[in-house]
C-alpha cells in the first residue's frame, strides 16, 4: 500500500512500522474472536431505545444534533441549509442553489472545522475547505455539530485534530420483519427551474448483510431576482450563470460478524458542471465563468463488539477530486484562463479502546495520510504531504462526574517537485474536558474544556504560483469554554419536556494567515500576520409539548460574539472581524396533527462589516428571513405517500451573506416522496 510513496523522509518508517504493529496486535484479536463465534449461539436481535437528549445533556463539549424528523421539518435542501439553524455558525453562502456554501465556527475560521462522513473526514488539502452545498439531505440520517470535539474515545486521530466538527451520518438501512427490501423515490421542483428527482433502494442480503443505493439528480437555471442599487437608483435585476447541474451516486455494503462487530463499505461519485454567480459591482450583471467538478472516494470501516474490554476501529479511504475552472473573460498568449487540479489522497486509520475498570479508559489513536496536488498552472510546485497523527487519550468516568484529556502529536511533511518545500513539521496539542452532574437528580450539568490546536497551511497557502509563502507557520488556536445543560421532563403536563444549553467561550487565533498585496494588485502573497480574539455566549432552548393529538417542537438558538483583530500595532486593533455578526438567533417550530405537519422557521443575522476597517462604507445591513411548510402523508395499497410544499423567504427579503452576492427573495419548492416493499 505504501510502494508509491517517495523514500527519503522519516514519517513515511514512521507510518509502515505504525501499520505492522498495529496489524500484529489486531490479528490475534481476530482470530480469537472467530474462534470464539464458532461456540457462540446467535441471539435475536435487541433494539435499545434511549432518548437522544441525554447525549447532548452529558456531553462535556457543545453539541448541537438535527436527525431525523427534525431534519424533514426544516426547509433545507442542502447540508449548508440545514446548519445555518445551528448556534455560534456562520454560513458563507454565494448565492443560489450551486453557490459556494462553507461553515465557520466561534469564528475561528472555515479552515479550523473538520468535516466527517459516517465516520470519516472529508479532506481538501489545496485550499481545506468543504462545499457543503454539494451534500444533499436525501440520504443523511443526523448532522452533529461538536465545539471542540467527541467525548468519544474510540475514534481516528483525526476526529481529535481540529477546533471544532461537523458529523454528517448517512442512513443505514432497515427493514420490517416481513420485508427483504425497500424503495424510496422522491421528486422535488420548484422556484429557479429546480428539478431534483432521487431514488433509494435497500436490500437485505442475508441475516448479517445489507445493501444500499443512493442516486440523485439536480438540475436547476439558477435565475432569480434580486434588488441592486448604485446609491442613485434602486432596479430588480435577474441573477444569472447560478445554474448547475449535477449526479451524485453513492452505495453502501453494511455488515456484521458472528461476534456482533460491524463494518461497512461507502462508495460515493458526485459530479457536476455550474455557473459561477460573480460579485454585482460597477453595474457588472453577467458571467460567464465556469466550474466543473468530479469527486469520488471509497472508504471502509470495522469496529469490534463494543461490550469487550478490548475494542478496535479501523478506517481506511481513497479520494480523487478533479476540479476545473474556466474563465474565457481572462485572455492570455495562451488562450482562455483554464485551470484544471486533481487531488488524490490516501488515509489509514486504526485505534483501539482499553476498559482497564469501570470508570478508567484509555485509547490511543493512529492515522496516516498521503495527499498530492497536480495542477496545469506555470511553475507549479506539484505539492505531496504525508501526515501521520497519534492520539493518547484517557477518561475517567464516575457517576456524577467524568474527566477526560488526550494528547496529539502530528507529523507532517511536505516534498515539491519544484520551487522550495514547507520541510517537516511536528506539534503536541493537548486537550482536557470535564463534565459534573452537582446534584443528585440528573437534570444539571456542568462542562468545561480547554483545547489547544492547529490548523497546516493549504496548498494554495504555500505553493500557489506567483503567491504562495512556503515559510508561513501554522495557525494555531486556544479554546476556554465553560457552560451547563438543563433538562427536564413532565408527567402528564402539555409540556412533556423542556431543555437548555447555554456555554460562555473565549478562543484566540495566532499567526493567522492573510493575503496581502504586493508590489501591483495582481500579486498577492501569503503572511502570518494576523491574530484574533473571539469571546461569546450561545444559547439554545428547546421544548415538547402535546395537546391531545397535536404535538410541537419548538426550539430557539442565540449567539453574542465579539471577534477582535488584535493584532500587535494594527491600525485596527480592537475591531470586529469581516462577516462576523455580534448577535445572531434562529427559531424553529414543527407541529404534527394525525398525517399532517406544519413548520416555521426564522433566521436572524445581525449588521456586520465586509472588510477589516469597521467604517460606514464597509457596513453590511442586518437580514433575517421567514420559512414556512405544510406536508401531509398517508397510506394506500401498502405504500406510503408524503407530499411537501415549501414558501422560503416569505417576505421577500433582499440580503447579502457576502456583500455583492445577492442571496434569493421569496421562492417555493414541492416535494414528493413515495415508499414501497
Amino acid at each position: 500500500m505504501f510502494r508509491f510513496l517517495p523514500a527519503s523522509n522519516g514519517v513515511k518508517y514512521y507510518s509502515i512500522s505504525l501499520f505492522i504493529f498495529w496489524t500484529g496486535m489486531l490479528m490475534p484479536e481476530l482470530s480469537v474472536a472467530q474462534t470464539d463465534s464458532l461456540k457462540a449461539n446467535v441471539l435475536k436481535e435487541v433494539e435499545i431505545k434511549q432518548k437522544r437528549r441525554s447525549t447532548q445533556n452529558l456531553s462535556p463539549t457543545p453539541l448541537q444534533i438535527l436527525n431525523g424528523k427534525e431534519l424533514k421539518n426544516l426547509n433545507a435542501l442542502s447540508v449548508a441549509d440545514a446548519i445555518r439553524y445551528f448556534s455560534g455558525v456562520q454560513m458563507k453562502d454565494y448565492g443560489g442553489i450551486g453557490g459556494l456554501k462553507t461553515i465557520n465556527v466561534r469564528s475561528m475560521g472555515t479552515n479550523h472545522t473538520a468535516v466527517f462522513y459516517d465516520g470519516v473526514q472529508l479532506g481538501n488539502a489545496q485550499n481545506g475547505q468543504v462545499d457543503l452545498g454539494k451534500y444533499s439531505l436525501d440520504n443523511i440520517e443526523e448532522i452533529s455539530l461538536y465545539s471542540g470535539q467527541k467525548s468519544d474515545l474510540l475514534m481516528p486521530a483525526k476526529a481529535f485534530a481540529s477546533a471544532s466538527s461537523l458529523y454528517l451520518k448517512t442512513i443505514i438501512p432497515i427493514f420490517e420483519a416481513d420485508q427483504n427490501r425497500n424503495f424510496r423515490v422522491a421528486l422535488k421542483t420548484g422556484s429557479f427551474g429546480l428539478i431534483d428527482p432521487s431514488v433509494t433502494y435497500n436490500q437485505q442480503l442475508g441475516s448479517r448483510l445489507a445493501l444500499s443505493l443512493n442516486a440523485e439528480l439536480i438540475n436547476a437555471n439558477g435565475n432569480y431576482n434580486y434588488r441592486y442599487t448604485n446609491g442613485v437608483y434602486d432596479t430588480t435585476v435577474v441573477r444569472h450563470n447560478a445554474d448547475i447541474f449535477a449526479k451524485r451516486i453513492e452505495g453502501g455494503l453494511y455488515g456484521t460478524t458472528s461476534d456482533s462487530s460491524k463494518w461497512q463499505i461507502k462508495l460515493y461519485n458526485y459530479n457536476s458542471e455550474r455557473g459561477v454567480p460573480g460579485a454585482i459591482v460597477a453595474n457588472k450583471f453577467d458571467f460567464t465563468q465556469r466550474q466543473w467538478d468530479d469527486n469520488f472516494f471509497v472508504q471502509s470501516s470495522f469496529e469490534t463488539k463494543t461490550d469487550r474490554k478490548l475494542q478496535f476501529l479501523v478506517n481506511a479511504k481513497y479520494a480523487y477530486d478533479f476540479t476545473r475552472y474556466l474563465d474565457p473573460d481572462r485572455v492570455s498568449i495562451f488562450g482562455a484562463l483554464d485551470n484544471r487540479y486533481t487531488q488524490q489522497e490516501f488515509y489509514l486509520s486504526l485505534a483501539s479502546l482499553y476498559h482497564f475498570t469501570q470508570f478508567w479508559d484509555l485509547s490511543l489513536s493512529t492515522d496516516y495520510t498521503y495527499q498530492q496536488l497536480d495542477a496545469n498552472l506555470e511553475n507549479f510546485a506539484y505539492p505531496q504531504r504525508q501526515t501521520g497523527l497519534i492520539a493518547l487519550a484517557t477518561k475517567f468516568s464516575w457517576p456524577r462526574f467524568n474527566i477526560q484529556g488526550n494528547v496529539l502529536a502530528t507529523l507532517v511533511n511536505d516534498q515539491v517537485k519544484s520551487n522550495i518545500p514547507a520541510g517537516d513539521k511536528t506539534e503536541y496539542t493537548p486537550t482536557v474536558m470535564a463534565s459534573w452532574q452537582p446534584f443528585a437528580k440528573n437534570n444539571l450539568r456542568l462542562r468545561a474544556f480547554y483545547k489547544s490546536i492547529f490548523r497546516m497551511p493549504t496548498f494554495n497557502d504555500l505553493y500557489y504560483t506567483f503567491i504562495g509563502n512556503s515559510k508561513l507557520n501554522p495557525e494555531f488556536t486556544s479554546q476556554y469554554d465553560l457552560g451547563f445543560t438543563y433538562s427536564r421532563s413532565f408527567e402528564g403536563n402539555k409540556l412533556n419536556h423542556i431543555s437548555l444549553q447555554t456555554d460562555v467561550y473565549y478562543s484566540d487565533v495566532r499567526d493567522k494567515i492573510v493575503a496581502i498585496p504586493t508590489l501591483t494588485l495582481f500579486r498577492w502573497t501569503m503572511l502570518n500576520l494576523g491574530k484574533v480574539e473571539v469571546k461569546g455566549l450561545e444559547t439554545s432552548l428547546q421544548s415538547h409539548w402535546n395537546f391531545d393529538q397535536l404535538n410541537i417542537v419548538a426550539k430557539a438558538n442565540y449567539t453574542y460574539e465579539r471577534a477582535l483583530d488584535v493584532t500587535p500595532a494594527s491600525e485596527l486593533f480592537g475591531q470586529q472581524i469581516p462577516y462576523i455578526p455580534v448577535n445572531s438567533a434562529s427559531f424553529t417550530m414543527a407541529s404534527d396533527y394525525k398525517n399532517f405537519g406544519l413548520s416555521y422557521s426564522y433566521i436572524y443575522t445581525g449588521e456586520r462589516y465586509s472588510q477589516k476597517a469597521n467604517i460606514p462604507v464597509n457596513y453590511v445591513e442586518p437580514w433575517y428571513t421567514h420559512d414556512l411548510a405544510i406536508r401531509y402523508s398517508f397510506n394506500a395499497s401498502k405504500i406510503n405517500y408524503s407530499i411537501a410544499a415549501e414558501v422560503n423567504n416569505v417576505f421577500n427579503q433582499y440580503y447579502d451573506v457576502v456583500l455583492n452576492y445577492p442571496m434569493p427573495g421569496r421562492n417555493f419548492r414541492i416535494t414528493l416522496i413515495t415508499k414501497f416493499n
